[in-house]
């Protein structure tokens, strides 16, 4: 993802530089505290940052935002999404906190859940919806999504006056509470090391938003094994129909196929098995 080159090994500048073209990638920028927070290879110093934007012909601080060439001409959007965040993430912080503690009481089977997308990168917009990475039991990933989108379902149609853009636009309700990612525990053992490779500082970093495990869950005797080969033709079946319902939406449906090419091989309903 980041390359074979150990990130560590790599100058400041140099890591600064691939930390902003990760961002861009996504069409993410941030200010230099926290891009020195969050820099590949471990954190540095925020005047480090300032200094490699003053002096690097590819990057440049614009309204205390560290952006490179490409991203120029989106440094308002990313202000304006920025400003968005300030107005509305704690409302969404709040509501995903209970939906994702009503989640895993009715499914035990989902052991980790971490909130992703805009939401944690300091770019959430009301038309957002507020993106959710699962770890599950392994066996469990096509039932994790079921779960996911069902009980999203319910919980969007009560918020049916949401504001909607073309990601997000439904036709029952809007699209709120989301499955980004979708990891079996196995899954993770081997992308640790590689985490902790490039960002170190992650060994230390500890959960501002963790949740008590809810004393009462649904038994894990209900959901065996078996049934996820059913939720996977059930969830397939339900994914390919929001592709349709945006056949009109070139843009969206880019978007969609940008971000699932980013998450490969850990996307759902890419092939067999």
């Amino acid at each position: 993802m980041v390359g074979l080159i150990p990130s560590r090994s790599i100058s400041a500048p140099e890591r600064i530089r691939r930390t902003v073209a990760l961002l861009a990638r996504r069409g993410y920028a941030i200010g230099p505290q926290r891009l020195a927070d969050l820099c590949l290879g471990g954190s540095i110093s925020p005047d480090e940052v300032r200094w490699t934007a003053a002096a690097s012909p590819d990057l440049n601080l614009v309204d205390d935002v560290v952006v490179d060439r490409t991203s120029l001409n989106r440094v308002g959007e990313i202000r304006s999404r920025a400003a968005g965040h300030g107005a509305n993430a704690a409302t969404y912080v709040q509501m995903t906190r209970r939906f994702v503690r009503t989640l895993v009481e009715v499914a035990p089977f989902i052991r980790g859940v971490s909130i992703a997308g805009s939401l944690a990168t300091g770019g959430f917009r009301e038309a957002d919806d507020v993106d959710l990475n699962l770890i599950v039991d392994d066996g469990h990933r096509h039932l994790a999504y079921v779960a996911v989108n069902t009980l999203g379902l319910a919980h969007a149609l009560a918020h049916r006056n949401k504001p909607v853009d073309d990601l997000t636009r439904r036709p029952l309700a809007p699209r709120l509470m989301t499955a980004n990612l979708i990891l079996e525990r196995s899954q993770c053992f081997p992308l640790v090391p590689a985490l902790l490779e490039h960002f170190p500082q992650l060994a230390a970093k500890r959960a501002p938003l963790l949740l008590d495990t809810p004393v009462r869950r649904l038994p894990a005797a209900l959901f065996p094994r078996f049934l996820d080969g059913a939720a996977r033709m059930l969830g397939e079946a339900a994914w390919r129909y929001m592709q349709w319902t945006r056949r009109d939406s070139p843009d969206a449906l880019a978007r969609v196929a940008y971000v699932r090419a980013t998450m490969r091989p850990y996307t759902l309903f890419d092939g067999p098995g």
